[in-house]
């Protein structure tokens, strides 16, 4: 099958589109560009108009990604952290995402998704309980020592 190959201008277009939609990282733009099938030389020449036009900003997709994932996921650090560096973001706008995260809303919210497995699991013996809750808290990313904290007072 023949693919058709855009110009310059008409993927600049597309892909103006596509990160005024919604932030994105450059790891994704460069797969669109791809997908797109624009010619591998003219991939920097795109992300770098669109990042002087202020379409592209990784610092700004790490700290919506990181406050969208937390708030409606309500994923932890770790995991969010993890998820940047797939998506190939920059150990500094990392590490500026995570700082948004209030700590106090942080800790609320670990100690919300505790409560509410931990009665989830009101059939169990009281430490498989406390092992199953403490795995799902892993598993949604929070870090160990915290997770320990809050599950030591139940």
């Amino acid at each position: 099958m023949y693919k058709k190959y855009l110009t310059k201008e008409q993927a600049l277009q597309k892909l103006k589109h596509y990160c005024a939609y919604q932030e994105r990282c450059h790891a994704e733009v460069k797969e669109k560009l791809y997908n797109l099938g624009v010619w591998k030389k003219e991939h920097d020449e795109i992300i770098a108009t669109l990042i002087e036009e202020n379409y592209l900003n990784e610092e700004r997709f790490a700290i919506a990604y990181a406050g969208g994932r937390f708030r409606i996921k309500q994923w932890g650090r770790v995991k969010i952290k993890y998820e940047l560096k797939q998506k190939q973001v920059s150990e500094y706008c990392i590490k500026k995402a995570l700082k948004q995260i209030e700590e106090e809303d942080y800790l609320k919210t670990l100690q919300k998704l505790a409560n509410q497995k931990y009665a989830s699991l009101k059939n169990e013996q009281h430490l498989i309980r406390k092992k199953k809750t403490m795995d799902y808290l892993i598993a949604k990313g929070f870090e160990m020592d915290l997770v320990r904290g809050v599950m030591e007072k139940k």
